[in-house]
């Protein structure tokens, strides 16, 4: 008995997402072709594969089983058809790299336009979300994330600037009219401007300064939604609603301008940039290995970018000896960790 490959591609990127609707966001494609395709499959095989509610969807035994043997096969059926890349002058085929919403705007800039202006015939997805997923279950090749929220067993190589710092600044005419803080506890009687990550914690307002660590808790007219919604909040900032706190890079040029003045700054907490991250497998793709070729000829490059460089009400601040954790907020200086596996 045959199936067709693409229905068997479906099946495993619905079963391991959780959902049609999951499945559609990883493999760029529409979850009633998703649900057309496992339909055909379990038509053609004569079992139920999948069990579905209106809020979630899991295997059964059968579609269990049928996932634990076709995962390998799957990946060596893709190694097999990436063997003729060698054949080729150039690598091709498509690379899906899942990354927060900051590494797009501060990261993927500077490298996107050369690599494929090297590699014509890649086609880059890239899918950007700040939420916690299982980069292979959401189909991808590899992601960039921080040191504190890389998945386990995976490789992970430096990408973009090696040391950035979360900036504190303000509007000209925001400062006009309320003053400027003086130390991170001024902030509670300011009109701040905060972001929400989609776990539902809020974004944590992190200084330090000669090993004094503080964590600022302020309130004021806006909470966003971080990612999608950040660029509001600095458009709120430059308008004077009130003070953001953000990544330095994102609000550099707002503060080269004048638009925005650095509050703080001796405050400014640096932390390690992202890391490009993917599986320890033996097998990889040529797209793949041609963007990690890339990334760390890149990395040996200088950055010009490195860095070195409603009403507002009552809070809380928290003094401590180390930086507080929150979410997908950027790490802790990282851990030392034995050296990566050869990619």
């Amino acid at each position: 008995m045959t199936s067709d490959l693409g229905d068997l591609n479906s099946f495993v990127a619905v079963a391991r997402a959780g959902g049609f609707r999951e499945a559609a966001r990883a493999t760029g494609s529409s979850a009633s072709s998703l649900s057309e395709a496992v339909r055909r499959l379990e038509a053609r095989l004569g079992v139920r594969l999948l069990n579905r509610t209106t809020r979630s969807v899991a295997p059964t035994e059968a579609g269990a089983r049928l996932l634990e043997r076709l995962g390998p096969a799957l990946v060596e059926v893709a190694a097999a058809l990436d063997v003729v890349n060698g054949f080729r002058d150039r690598p091709a085929g498509t690379l899906r790299l899942n990354v927060p919403v900051s590494a797009v705007r501060l990261v993927l800039p500077r490298i996107v336009p050369p690599f494929l202006a090297a590699y014509p015939d890649i086609r880059l997805d890239v899918i950007a979300e700040d939420s916690f997923v299982d980069m292979l279950a959401a189909g991808c090749d590899a992601g960039i994330r921080y040191d504190e929220r890389l998945e386990q067993d995976m490789i992970a190589i430096p990408i973009g600037p090696r040391q950035q710092r979360m900036a504190t600044a303000a509007s000209p005419d925001y400062l006009a009219r309320r003053g400027r803080p003086d130390h991170p506890r001024d902030l509670l009687a300011h009109a701040c401007l905060r972001g929400r990550f989609s776990s539902g914690a809020m974004h944590a307002w992190e200084f330090e300064r000669d090993g004094e660590v503080l964590n600022v808790d302020p309130t004021g007219p806006l909470i966003v939604s971080l990612g999608g919604a950040t660029d509001l909040a600095v458009d709120a900032a430059l308008a004077g609603t009130g003070v953001i706190h953000l990544f330095e890079d994102w609000l550099r040029p707002h503060l080269d301008s004048g638009a925005l003045e650095p509050l703080l700054e001796p405050w400014w907490r640096p932390f390690t940039g992202p890391f490009l991250y993917y599986p320890s497998r033996t097998w990889m793709p040529a797209p793949l290995r041609a963007f990690i070729d890339f990334v760390g000829a890149q990395s040996l490059k200088p950055s010009a970018s490195a860095a070195s460089s409603p009403a507002a009400g009552s809070g809380t601040y928290s003094r401590s000896g180390t930086v507080p954790g929150s979410p997908g907020a950027p790490p802790r200086p990282p851990r030392k960790r034995p050296p990566p596996r050869p990619r």
